[in-house]
């Protein structure tokens, strides 16, 4: 489970502190698909990078599984697999040996490895590109391989920045499927998206992010509840007090 509580962050500028994020508190439950939802800008990246760690807040707090990120981060990266928003991979290795450099990293053997190897590859159907050099690979491939080798320690909490972006429609079938497996399993599952039927379609709960906070949480028939709307984009829109959303 992973729970953020009035998370701030400001990043100084030539004019002055900029706020990113100004508040944002939710929580996320195991066997749940929690979706992050906002237009550009909103703050979504910048909160998912102080619940993976990657920065601090100046206030508020993250705990995952019960650990604050503050005071043990080594502890939370262990339970954490994630995708973020750049995902580049090593060109000069296959996917398999990808995926099995990052096992290393977290001190993995190599029966345990190749045992997760194979798990991956068959989840997100990479058998007949495991073994080729990720130089040339799609952008669909390179996705598939970065989320394999950041799940490839079994993690009991994953977090993916826009994980279908530009990806095309059977491998984004692939991906989707995959992430209803992961909640099966029991696993908290966060992810943001620009796309409001995937959020619809896939998500447990959603948080509406706009202006570095939250303006609205729920199931999206709540959020459609809450907001007098129809369909989810409506609802979004409503939410965040604008237009622009649509064009996010």
């Amino acid at each position: 489970m992973i729970i953020a509580e009035d998370l701030h962050k400001s990043f100084k500028t030539r004019t002055g502190l900029v706020k990113a994020v100004d508040g944002v508190s939710f929580s996320a439950g195991d066997g749940r698909i929690t979706g992050l939802l906002g237009p550009n800008g909103a703050g979504k990246t910048t909160t998912l990078r102080m619940l993976y760690t990657l920065m601090t807040p100046d206030s508020g707090r993250v705990t995952v599984d019960g650990i604050d990120t503050a005071r043990d981060p080594i502890a939370v990266r262990r339970r954490l697999g994630v995708l973020p928003d750049a995902r580049g991979v090593y060109k000069r290795l296959t996917a398999r040996e990808n995926i099995a450099y990052f096992g290393q990293l977290h001190g993995m053997s190599a029966s345990h490895i190749a045992e997760r190897v194979r798990v991956l590859s068959k989840a997100l159907d990479m058998d007949d590109i495991l073994d080729r050099q990720t130089e040339g690979f799609s952008q669909g491939q390179r996705t598939k391989t970065a989320i394999a080798r950041a799940l490839v320690h079994d993690p009991r909490n994953v977090i993916l920045d826009e994980p279908t972006n530009g990806l095309d429609v059977m491998t984004t079938r692939a991906l989707r499927s995959f992430l209803r497996q992961l909640r099966e399993e029991g696993r908290c599952v966060i992810f943001s998206s620009h796309i409001m039927q995937e959020v619809a379609a896939l998500c447990d709960s959603i948080a509406i992010i706009a202006k570095g906070t939250v303006v609205a949480a729920g199931t999206a028939d709540e959020l459609r509840a809450q907001t007098g709307e129809d369909n989810l984009e409506d609802a979004f829109v409503k939410a965040i007090g604008s237009d622009e959303g649509l064009h996010a």
